[in-house]
């Protein structure tokens, strides 16, 4: 058996830690994240302002999200997040290119300098002054800092799914 943080269960949580809980989609991830409780909230908070409210593209987003996903080997993310980009307009074709290791192949050369940032970010952890430069003349500060943050916090993600091995949930529930 494989060691793992179990997730609470509702009788071991506050009164509102289960209200929130009950406001977002029963993923386990968050049911996890309520294991520190003082986070959950700010969480949750952070990850509506990136995927909700950001001014960077969505689509673009969630195949950067993907990649960060194949490249942190985070299978939980990788599902929910084809779920999210399939969603929002992300065809399978686009989806099964991010899945190889080495670069990938067959994209335009914006998509190249995304799959680069979140590469870079994911496996370096500093961004290149060549890609951060590259990104600021594309996207201008504001969603050159949006996509750094997406990539960021779900890079954090991704090592809080690894780490604490959250199980995937039996049906979809994005």
């Amino acid at each position: 058996m494989q060691t793992q943080i179990p997730l609470p269960n509702d009788e071991q949580l506050a009164p509102d830690v289960r209200k929130t809980l009950n406001s977002v989609p029963p993923a386990n991830i968050f049911r996890m994240m309520a294991n520190a409780p003082t986070s959950l909230k700010p969480f949750i908070a952070l990850a509506t302002s990136i995927l909700a409210q950001s001014e960077f593209d969505m689509c673009k987003r969630e195949l950067v999200i993907l990649r960060i996903a194949h490249v942190t080997q985070s299978h939980y993310e990788w599902v929910q997040h084809v779920r999210i980009a399939q969603i929002v307009g992300v065809t399978d074709e686009e989806i099964n290119k991010i899945a190889v290791n080495g670069p990938v192949q067959g994209v335009d050369e914006e998509m190249q300098l995304l799959y680069r940032v979140a590469e870079e970010i994911s496996l370096n952890v500093r961004l290149s002054d060549d890609a951060l430069t590259a990104i600021l003349q594309r996207y201008g500060q504001r969603q050159a800092t949006e996509l750094i943050l997406c990539c960021s916090y779900f890079n954090m993600v991704s090592r809080f799914l690894e780490s604490t091995r959250v199980p995937l949930e039996d049906a979809a529930v994005i």
